[in-house]
């Protein structure tokens, strides 16, 4: 009689090889975001030399206004928002890549916290409007599961102050941003051009700010993943008594 065939055994993959290092690319993220704000302080003085000028003249009623100066003047604030333009693109690119990262490793160690698929972490930036929810909603999915690090199978509650500091001031830049540009666009008379430099001073300033809390909520949750993925285990069991990280 004939041996039945029996299937090969699969062999077993352990979930470290699922998981990736997020650590070279925080390192880039970090640089840009600081280039990011360094850049927009560049814009905010940019900003603060027209509006020196205007106010002058219009002190003066433009007797003493030099074309010469007011022209550099404009060359250098448009020279500032460009390179701001270029700088915001390359950070964001490689912050994405690096969301991507540490969602996809939040997979392995909690699914069950991950209330949307992964693709949403790329995908989410891209959507109008839900694009002010949706990547926060994702980032905590993925703070909470790399926060589980007690060696007993419970749950460490990280505080998410960080996290929601960085988002609530990154979505004010970027939303009063966009109100002051058009002002800005639309200014014609001498005082309301003034008025909208002042304007996007305001939004350089939180976009130096939501760039500085970027800095600090990437190294955490970096540095979070660096400290789960130390334990080996995934999923951790959670127990009966154990909370959910907030």
């Amino acid at each position: 009689m004939s041996q039945a065939s029996v299937p090969p055994v699969p062999a077993f993959v352990a979930p470290q090889q699922y998981l990736r290092s997020p650590n070279g690319l925080a390192k880039a993220v970090v640089i840009l975001l600081a280039v990011v704000a360094v850049v927009d302080l560049l814009a905010v003085a940019a900003g603060l030399n027209i509006r020196g000028l205007l106010g002058d003249g219009l002190e003066n009623d433009f007797a003493t206004y030099d074309e010469a100066e007011a022209t550099l003047a404009d060359n250098l604030y448009g020279s500032a928002g460009a390179l701001q333009g270029v700088t915001t693109l390359a950070t964001a690119v490689f912050f994405i890549i690096w969301f991507r990262r540490v969602r996809l490793n939040a997979e392995v160690f909690d699914p069950s916290m991950q209330q949307m698929k992964p693709g949403w972490a790329v995908g989410a930036w891209f959507v109008p409007f839900a694009n002010l929810v949706l990547p926060r909603r994702i980032a905590g999915g993925i703070w909470t599961a790399s926060a589980q690090t007690n060696t007993d199978g419970s749950r460490r509650t990280v505080p998410a102050t960080v996290m929601n500091l960085w988002w609530g001031a990154w979505v004010c830049s970027l939303v009063f941003g966009r109100y002051a540009s058009r002002q800005y666009l639309k200014a014609e008379e001498p005082q309301e051009v003034m008025d909208a430099a002042g304007q996007l001073m305001v939004a350089d300033t939180l976009d130096a700010v939501a760039a500085v809390l970027a800095v600090l909520f990437v190294r955490k949750l970096t540095r979070m993943q660096g400290e789960r993925v130390a334990l080996g285990v995934y999923p951790l069991t959670v127990q009966p008594s154990a909370g959910r990280a907030h």
